[in-house]
C-alpha cells in the first residue's frame, strides 16, 4: 500500500482524497517510509516534522476539503529550508548561525499552502542562505542526485529536486534567482516552474522590492506543478510585489494541445557554452515542437551585457540581504557568500544605474521577440549533471566560466526578463542522466506556459520517470 501511495501523482493522491478513498494520515505514513527508505541515500529531507503533519491532519474537515477547488485536502508536501513553517525549525540552508532557529511563523508562500491543505512533512536541503547552485551546507553536508549519487543535484532547491525524484513527497517548494529551481529539476529528471515575480508571494524578506528571487511550485509533472501552482498563488499584502491571480485556475486546459505556437530555439542565448549532447537534446525539442504544429525558427532575443547586468543587480541584492550578517558573523559564512558581498560593494552608483538602465532595454528587446513568437525554448542547465563534491563547473568542452555561477548563465538571463519559464524532462544523455528544455512564456503568461509545456510533455512521451530508487554512481 505504501509503495502504491509512493507511485501516485500529485494530482491522483488529491483526487483520492476528495474522494475520501485515502486520508492525509495514509500518505503521511507512506511518505515517512519512503523517507526512512530512501533519504540516507540522497540526504534531502534532513528536518523532519511528520508528527506536526499528524496534528494539523486531524484539524482538516475532509469534507470541506473535497469540496474547495484548488484544495491540497490534506497532501503532504515538503518545504524548502529557505522557508519557514511556523514551530518547525528553519536553518536557512544549513547556515550554523541559524542551526536551532524554530520558526515563530509561516512565510507568505507557505501561509497560502496551509489554506490549500498542504501538509509540510519536512524541509528540503539548500545551499547557505541559497547561495550556491549547488546543494552543499556547512550543517547537512551533501545532497545527492538520485540517478547517480555520486553527483550533484544543482541547486539551490536541489533537496527539494531530489525528494521528488526519489518519491518522498509528491509536492516541493522550490525558490529561483539565478537557476534555483530549474536546475535542479533538470538533474534530477522532475518539473520546476519560476512563475514570474509577484505571482506567488515572497517574505517576509529584508529586500522585498527585488524582481530577481522568487517561489514556486517543484513536482513530478506539469499537472502536478499546475495544482501546486494553485495552491501557492494568492496576494499577500506584506509582499509589495505580490498580486492575485490571473485566472481561476492554472490547472484548467492541460490536456488540450494549445493552437499553432510560434517557438524559437537557442542552445546557448548567445551568451555562453552548451554541452554538445545537450544541445543535441534542444533540437530535438524544437524538433517535438514542431510534430506538434508549431512554426520553429532558431533564434532568440539579442541577450548581450545579460551576464554583467545580472551580476551587478544581483550583487545589489546580496549587499541588502547579507551585509549585516558579513560584518557580525563573517567567520560562519562560506566563501562564495563572502565573495559575492565584497564583490558587489566594489560596484558605484554608476555602474548599478548602468546595469538598470541596460535590463530595460533587454526586457524591451525580449518583449518585441514575443510579439512575434509565443515560447523560446533553451536548456535548462548547459552542463550535465557533475561531482557531487564540486562546488561550481569552471571548465567545460574547452570553455572556461569566469565566474563561479556563470555556469548557470542560461537561466540567470531569463531571471532578468522576469518571464515565467518552466524546466521539463526532454531526454538523457549517454550516460543515462536526465536533461532539462528551458520553455520560457511572455510575461505574465503563466497559463499558456503550462499548456504548451503539458502538450510538449506529452507529444516528448518519456512516460512517468519518476519516482526511482536511488543508483549509486
Amino acid at each position: 500500500m505504501s509503495q502504491d501511495l509512493i507511485a501516485l501523482s500529485a494530482v491522483e493522491a488529491v483526487g483520492l482524497l476528495r474522494r475520501g478513498d485515502i486520508t492525509p494520515l495514509d500518505l503521511i505514513d507512506a511518505a515517512e517510509a519512503r523517507t526512512e527508505t530512501v533519504d540516507g541515500a540522497i540526504n534531502a529531507l534532513p528536518i523532519r516534522c511528520f508528527d506536526q503533519a499528524r496534528e494539523a491532519a486531524a484539524l482538516l474537515d475532509p469534507a470541506t476539503a473535497r469540496r474547495k477547488a484548488g484544495w491540497l485536502a490534506g497532501l503532504p508536501i515538503a518545504v524548502k529550508d529557505l522557508s519557514d513553517v511556523e514551530g518547525v525549525r528553519t536553518t536557512m540552508g544549513g547556515s550554523p548561525i541559524f542551526k536551532d532557529r524554530i520558526a515563530t511563523g509561516s512565510s507568505y508562500e507557505v501561509r497560502n499552502l496551509l489554506a490549500n491543505g498542504a501538509l509540510p512533512v519536512a524541509k528540503a536541503t539548500s545551499p547557505e542562505f541559497g547561495f550556491n547552485a549547488t546543494t552543499y551546507s556547512q550543517l547537512f553536508g551533501y545532497t545527492r542526485n538520485p540517478w547517480n549519487t555520486a553527483l550533484s543535484t544543482a541547486g539551490s532547491s536541489g533537496g527539494s529536486a531530489a525528494a521528488l525524484a526519489t518519491g518522498e513527497v509528491w509536492l516541493a517548494t522550490g525558490s529561483d534567482l539565478g537557476a534555483s529551481i530549474r536546475a535542479p529539476a533538470a538533474f534530477c529528471g522532475v518539473v520546476g516552474l519560476r512563475p514570474g515575480p509577484g505571482l506567488v508571494p515572497r517574505g517576509p524578506a529584508t529586500y522585498s522590492s527585488t524582481l530577481l528571487p522568487v517561489n514556486g511550485p517543484m513536482a513530478r509533472s506539469v499537472a502536478d506543478v499546475a495544482l501546486m501552482l494553485d495552491a501557492m498563488v494568492g496576494h499577500q499584502p506584506g509582499d509589495p510585489l505580490s498580486f492575485p491571480p490571473a485566472v481561476p485556475s492554472y490547472q484548467t486546459g492541460l490536456d488540450q494541445d494549445p493552437a499553432q505556437l510560434r517557438v524559437g530555439v537557442s542552445t546557448d542565448l548567445g551568451i555562453t557554452h552548451c554541452d554538445s549532447e545537450i544541445a543535441g537534446l534542444i533540437r530535438n525539442a524544437g524538433r517535438i515542437f514542431e510534430g506538434m504544429g508549431a512554426a520553429v525558427d532558431e533564434g532568440c532575443p539579442d541577450f548581450t551585457g545579460a551576464i554583467e547586468i545580472f551580476h551587478t543587480i544581483r550583487g545589489t541584492g546580496h549587499i541588502a540581504g547579507m551585509g549585516k550578517l558579513v560584518e557580525s558573523h563573517r567567520d560562519q559564512l562560506t566563501p562564495e557568500i563572502l565573495w559575492s558581498v565584497e564583490t558587489a560593494r566594489k560596484h558605484d552608483a554608476d555602474a548599478i544605474a548602468t546595469a538598470e538602465r541596460e535590463r530595460s532595454a533587454l526586457y524591451a528587446r525580449v518583449a518585441a521577440f514575443f510579439e512575434a513568437y509565443d515560447l523560446l525554448i533553451c536548456p535548462s542547465t548547459v552542463v550535465p549533471p557533475f561531482p557531487v563534491d564540486w562546488t561550481t563547473v569552471r571548465e567545460h568542452e574547452g570553455h572556461v566560466f569566469e565566474r563561479y555561477i556563470d555556469w548557470i548563465a542560461i537561466t540567470f538571463a531569463i531571471t532578468l526578463t522576469g518571464c515565467p519559464a518552466i524546466s521539463v524532462p526532454c531526454g538523457f544523455t549517454a550516460e543515462g542522466m536526465p536533461v532539462g528544455v528551458q520553455i520560457v512564456g511572455r510575461p505574465r503568461g503563466e497559463h499558456a506556459l503550462l499548456k504548451a509545456a503539458a502538450a510538449f510533455e506529452r507529444a516528448a512521451a518519456l512516460g512517468r520517470l519518476t519516482p526511482i530508487d536511488p543508483r549509486q554512481g
